[in-house]
């Protein structure tokens, strides 16, 4: 987490969370919801506007976190942006080297790989877990195909719980009376 980040929490320690106005999409971009977006429905069906500027992508990602409840959050100043996500919390890009990468720039180390009955492809690292980028499956079957990663089953639905993380924060809050 940069430095002005935690200076601001500790001069503002009671900035109300934010809800709905931030995605992630399953390529790892993030998107920006403003409330008429929110009206038109849950991310899954109206994402935003796709953020481009470099260096807030560069600060979003690292001041990306996430809370005791598997809620995926970017830390903006005192303020905790929850995240609304379409697939999962890490979008995992595969290099020429064989190295792997999150969409927020971070190499990891694999420890299993997954496939889902639709046959998308997640990897869990010790970063955490997430979905092989689309543009990058080619590259993952001839690892699968030469024995070095083994995928295990598991059914879509069974990914949030299995793998500790929300998809929707906003929706997981308590409705207020």
């Amino acid at each position: 987490m940069d430095d002005l980040v935690k200076q601001a929490m500790i001069k503002w320690p009671n900035v109300p969370d934010c809800y709905g106005w931030l995605g992630l999409d399953a390529r790892g971009n993030w998107y920006m919801r403003d409330d008429e977006t929110q009206a038109l429905g849950p991310f899954t069906q109206s994402k935003g506007s796709r953020l481009m500027h470099e260096k807030l992508i560069a600060f979003i990602g690292r001041n990306y976190l996430s809370d005791k409840q598997g809620q995926w959050y970017f830390q903006n100043g005192p303020q905790r942006v929850y995240v609304e996500l379409e697939a999962t919390p890490w979008v995992w890009r595969l290099q020429p080297d064989n190295t792997i990468q999150s969409h927020t720039g971070i190499e990891v180390r694999l420890q299993r790989c997954i496939m889902d009955e639709h046959g998308r492809l997640y990897l869990d690292t010790e970063q955490g877990f997430g979905l092989v980028h689309t543009q990058d499956v080619l590259q993952a079957a001839a690892f699968i195909e030469s024995g070095l990663w083994v995928p295990q089953t598991l059914q879509t639905h069974q990914l949030p719980q299995r793998f500790s993380y929300v998809r929707s924060p906003q929706r997981a809050q308590p409705v207020q009376a």
